[in-house]
């Protein structure tokens, strides 16, 4: 399976209670074309990834609707959507409207991978956001069909990229990726969200050897952002 096909089996799944970022269209934050925009960028984004060697694949749980839902990037929410984009060498249209929306989980994600150099793709368990019923702006933990679907889509996306070591964020995401590659060298970290913020950033600044001026941290506009935020998203 190439990055094309990876995108149109993705774009192609349905579940309910839960928005397909890449064949869904919210009909009050989304630009026309939207679900298009989201899976071009991604297929672009897959295809530099699979020309690269990837140091590692880090693994969420789901997208949020702050974050993935409107960016259909996994742990990226508007403010970082172009960041991440130039991070493979291309260039990602917006397709949301109105202001930008930050997301916690986002924000101490990126204050990592900004302190470090190597090829880092990011993905989660469930690819798709898993929302309360009649209630889309909300976020859940995905149930046990939407977990076995989505771990046959990690399983495509391992074998497609072919990543160094997995880094599971929060004990989901290790379970399932210990389930779809149980060779892959991998490490569990604390997820961000429910106060796990310190602890992620200090066990990914042990991993990746970080030194003392590019430890990750918050910077001050992250931090900033982060108190306008709930306790998690």
């Amino acid at each position: 399976m190439n990055p094309k096909q990876f995108v149109a089996a993705l774009s192609a799944q349905s579940f309910e209670n839960a928005f397909n970022p890449y064949r869904d269209r919210c009909v009050i934050h989304d630009r026309a074309g939207a679900p298009s925009t989201r899976a071009r960028t991604l297929a672009r984004m897959l295809k530099a990834a699979e020309r690269t060697e990837l140091d590692s694949l880090w693994v969420g749980r789901d997208l949020g609707y702050r974050g993935g839902r409107r960016t259909g990037l996994a742990l990226t929410d508007d403010v970082y959507l172009a960041t991440h984009a130039a991070r493979w060498g291309i260039a990602a249209v917006r397709p949301t409207k109105g202001p930008l929306v930050a997301e916690r989980t986002a924000a101490v994600v990126w204050a990592a991978l900004q302190k470090i150099d190597a090829a880092i793709f990011l993905w989660n368990v469930f690819p798709f956001h898993p929302h309360v019923p009649r209630d889309p702006f909300t976020n859940r933990t995905h149930n046990a069909r939407e977990r076995a679907g989505g771990e046959v889509i990690l399983c495509e996306l391992i074998a497609l990229l072919r990543p160094g070591r997995c880094v599971a964020i929060g004990a989901e995401a290790a379970l399932s990726v210990a389930r779809v590659a149980p060779k892959c060298k991998m490490l569990k970290v604390r997820h961000p969200s429910y106060g796990g913020q310190k602890a992620f950033l200090s066990q990914i600044n042990e991993y990746y050897g970080l030194c003392k001026g590019r430890e990750a941290s918050l910077t001050h506009q992250g931090r900033e952002t982060a108190k306008m935020l709930l306790p998690f998203d």
